[in-house]
């Protein structure tokens, strides 16, 4: 069995108790909440507010993001970081999103790599106080540091903390960075989104062609599905579109419902 969840990101324009109706209609195992959408986190309710919410739909709150530009470590880093860690505690949240930067800064061999270990030192005794997993995810994008999975795991074995912190495996992104290894024991949870535009190279495409997997997607999610489950993932898979036409779509429960059924339909037939 499949297990799915909803990132807010997929239902950009849904307020926070729509969102929880939808993953629960659907039967999801929870949602992402974030801090980068045009309305206050969680509606402006009180995270132990939410918290009830949650509780009452049967939801987890599998992460809460975001700390923007991780690895670039500051002391106003850590501050933004302490707060989303106290805001994910009080709401019942599992994890906070760490997203790396995208600047085109900071890219240099020896450069990316000592960046992102200081920034992990300094995060990890912070999740540990509040008993949270860091969710690493490393960008496929040409400007980012942090493209390569199997550079983060070096990092985080090297501090000791596999397990305090996990990859994010986005299908998109680790499609932009040329594949490379699935490193599903490092895995904590998994983005899909699906891109269908044909005329594109995977250097132009940008957050705005990602929308729901269905079987024109390009970017081989049901591949990289099948591989992080062969190899033992046995966590969610949640929806992360970021496309204006998915967010704008009239019945996005119907739209889901029509994509969690390709998937696991695909699925079942590849395991026949």
């Amino acid at each position: 069995m499949v297990a799915f969840a909803l990132n807010h990101m997929t239902v950009a324009r849904a307020p926070f108790a729509a969102l929880l109706d939808m993953a629960a209609t659907l039967g999801m195992v929870g949602v992402e909440c974030r801090n980068d959408l045009p309305q206050p986190l969680f509606d402006g309710l009180a995270p132990e507010a939410a918290r009830e919410r949650l509780a009452a739909k049967g939801l987890r709150l599998l992460a809460l993001a975001e700390v923007k530009r991780f690895n670039d470590w500051s002391a106003d880093k850590a501050a933004e970081a302490l707060s989303l860690m106290k805001i994910a505690l009080a709401a019942g949240a599992e994890a906070v999103s760490l997203i790396p930067r995208n600047d085109n800064q900071g890219m240099g061999n020896g450069e990316r790599q000592a960046n992102l270990r200081v920034a992990l030192r300094e995060l990890k005794p912070m999740l540990e106080d509040h008993g949270l997993v860091g969710l690493v995810e490393p960008l496929g994008f040409a400007t980012c540091p942090m493209r390569e999975k199997s550079e983060a795991v070096e990092a985080i074995e090297a501090l000791g903390a596999k397990g305090r912190f996990r990859l994010v495996h986005d299908t998109f992104h680790h499609f932009l960075a040329g594949g490379g290894p699935i490193i599903a024991d490092h895995t904590g949870l998994v983005h899909i989104s699906g891109v269908i535009e044909p005329a594109i190279a995977a250097h132009q495409m940008t957050d705005a062609h990602r929308l729901l997997v269905d079987g024109r997607d390009r970017l081989g999610n049901l591949d990289q599905i099948a591989a992080l489950r062969a190899a033992g993932y046995g966590g969610p898979l949640s929806f992360e579109a970021f496309a204006p036409e998915t967010h704008a779509a009239p019945d996005p429960v119907a739209a889901l419902a029509a994509s969690m059924q390709a998937i696991q339909s695909a699925l079942a037939r590849a395991a026949a």
